[in-house]
């Protein structure tokens, strides 16, 4: 087992001319964002009661937070814990099969049926990791396990692997839960580990991660992510926006009051005991830029993965935005927004979001209520394109006003 990695001393932001701006400009963000809706926002969305934000760059570590982190009103911080959703497969599954595939175990192109012997017959035997990565296996995007079985975890994934494929492989991509639960099949059986205790093996310990975790988090504040199974038994009911067969009244466990602690997505809860490629992780923002981190700087780590293996996976895929398991976005930094910058991570349904840029050292993460908002809340993608914006003017603000080499750290918290 690999050492934690030791975060080199250049995370620092240091006090001197012209960095009040650079410190000021997250803590504003915040700010902006429990405040006003961004302008890509549906009409009538109502902005997230509590956010926080950390980014990393070269010469700087920033964090803050505002607002409120449950319905009673406890304050936000940048030590809440949160529901990553969504972002459980990229800092999850896909970095475990980062390093499975650099050690050999994974092939990139192997069929999928050679690690999830269910997943066979119906066009899915030339289904590879590839596929599944780029979301162009042709699964379904969503299904209701919880509704379908009755019965344990290993019930629930030999369900999801069984299913019927929806669409043609490799012939248009459909984002998929489904998909990434495969993937996590994948990681368990080349590991011979359930998938909490691969991930901490493989990425959370050798990464210092040590608050990310699947389950309920040890100690330390949590944020409610929800108010109940609301969204999801909206989904059944009005067979939005996948047509599934089945009903909220075909299920008896919904929960009716605010979820803490425990994954809010119904699958990865009801079905799959908090566990799964797909959702069911927790972290703090401190941890979740700290992974970011290490990606972004993934050729200074080569005793966790091969670097080539690593920009293999950061390499754009056939559909404009996806690389194998990351989404790609766009950084915009400089005079004028005059140089862009390619920012790969992922969002998630909770109000959460990572990203870094390969190989410059810029990290950030997203973490928020948007769920309790007091009205229909904000996507998740529109938050995301006001928290990049905010990391672009921090960023050029810190490269107009370099640090002066003290270990000062500044960080706003309130």
């Amino acid at each position: 087992m690999c050492g934690p990695v030791a975060w080199p001393g250049r995370w620092v932001v240091a006090a001197g001319p012209g960095r009040e701006f650079t410190v000021n400009a997250l803590l504003l963000a915040t700010r902006r964002l429990i405040a006003e809706v961004p302008a890509t926002a549906p009409h009538g969305a109502a902005p997230p009661p509590g956010v926080a934000l950390a980014l990393r760059a070269p010469g700087l570590l920033l964090t803050a937070a505002a607002g409120t982190r449950s319905p009673e009103g406890a304050p936000m911080t940048t030590a809440t814990h949160h529901d990553l959703a969504s972002v459980t497969k990229v800092v999850g599954t896909s970095t475990a099969l980062i390093r499975l595939v650099s050690d050999g175990l994974v092939g990139l192109d192997e069929p999928v049926r050679r690690f999830v012997p269910g997943f066979a017959g119906g066009g899915k035997d030339a289904v590879t990791v590839r596929d599944l990565l780029l979301h162009r296996g042709g699964l379904w995007e969503w299904w209701p396990l919880y509704a379908a079985v009755r019965g344990d975890r290993d019930a629930a994934l030999r369900h999801a692997a069984e299913l019927p494929l929806r669409y043609p492989p490799r012939s248009e991509r459909h984002y998929s839960d489904l998909g990434f639960m495969l993937l996590g099949q994948v990681v368990e059986a080349a590991t011979g580990q359930r998938l909490d205790a691969a991930v901490r093996a493989l990425v959370t310990e050798p990464l210092g991660l040590a608050a990310t975790r699947y389950g309920r988090p040890a100690g330390g504040e949590v944020a409610t992510s929800a108010r109940g199974d609301d969204a999801e038994m909206t989904m059944l009911d009005t067979g939005r926006p996948y047509p599934v067969p089945f009903r909220a009244a075909d299920f008896g466990r919904w929960r009716r009051s605010a979820v803490v602690g425990e994954p809010n997505d119904g699958n990865a809860h009801h079905a799959l005991g908090g566990v799964s490629g797909h959702a069911g992780l927790f972290a703090p923002p401190e941890d979740l830029v700290g992974f970011a981190a290490a990606l972004a700087d993934h050729a200074e780590h080569d005793r966790l993965w091969r670097p080539e293996v690593a920009e293999e996976f950061f390499t754009p895929g056939p559909d404009p935005g996806q690389s194998l398991g990351f989404r790609r976005y766009e950084l915009t930094i400089g005079a004028e927004r005059a140089k862009r910058l390619v920012l790969l991570g992922h969002p998630g349904f909770t109000g959460c979001a990572v990203g870094f840029v390969p190989g410059r050292g810029i990290a950030l993460a997203l973490a928020s209520c948007r769920l309790l908002a007091d009205g229909p809340p904000v996507p998740t993608d529109g938050l995301w394109a006001a928290a990049r914006a905010a990391a672009g003017e921090a960023v050029t603000s810190a490269s107009k006003h370099p640090a002066p080499p003290r270990d000062t750290r500044a960080t706003r918290n309130r």
